[in-house]
């Protein structure tokens, strides 16, 4: 069985420990977790499975991590690769810019033929406008986390969207070898 190498950014620790918890359910033996501050573009390339998370900030920036790697990435070739995303963000504080990182990482990968999983719905958040939205079709690029105003549903989030990519991945008992929590 291969990993899935799974690749976060995060200055507070919010989107590190939402990474954790994706872990714990899929599964340690199944996922290798790495900051994005401390890899290469070759430790990437090793996986045919990924997650990125990715915490927008402010006005719609990317997080100081990714955003020091982002040329890497730009460059790595994504074909054949299956990518999950997850994002964090303020949808009442930053509306205007809900997740728009996780928005423009997909852009890059998809640029360079990565096969996107774990579309989510929009159904439930409350924003003016994301680049992770993909238009008229009610759904984003990848999970929806908002830690500063919804971190109630992040635990049923985590479990309905990590048995929703256990399946697209293909991973052996699909959904329902994806331990579900309440934390």
């Amino acid at each position: 069985m291969s990993k899935i190498g799974l690749f976060y950014g995060s200055d507070e620790g919010n989107t590190e420990a939402v990474a954790l918890r994706i872990r714990t359910r899929l599964g340690e033996d199944r996922v290798d977790v790495h900051d994005i501050a401390d890899v290469t573009q070759l430790e990437i390339a090793d996986y045919e499975q990924l997650i990125f998370g990715i915490p927008t900030w402010d006005f719609g920036q990317i997080q100081s991590d990714w955003e020091e790697f982002w040329e890497d990435v730009q460059e790595i070739d994504f074909s054949g690769k299956k990518v999950a995303l997850f994002g964090l963000g303020d949808q009442f504080g930053y509306g205007d810019y809900f997740l728009d990182a996780m928005g423009m990482l997909h852009d890059v990968i998809v640029a360079n033929g990565a096969t996107i999983v774990g579309l989510w719905p929009t159904e439930g958040y409350e924003f003016e406008a994301s680049k992770a939205e993909i238009e008229g079709e009610g759904m984003f690029v990848g999970l929806a986390i908002d830690e500063d105003q919804q971190e109630e549903l992040t635990a049923d989030r985590l479990n309905r969207w990590c048995r929703q990519i256990a399946d697209e991945f293909g991973l052996e008992g699909g959904a329902d070898s994806v331990a579900e929590l309440d934390d």
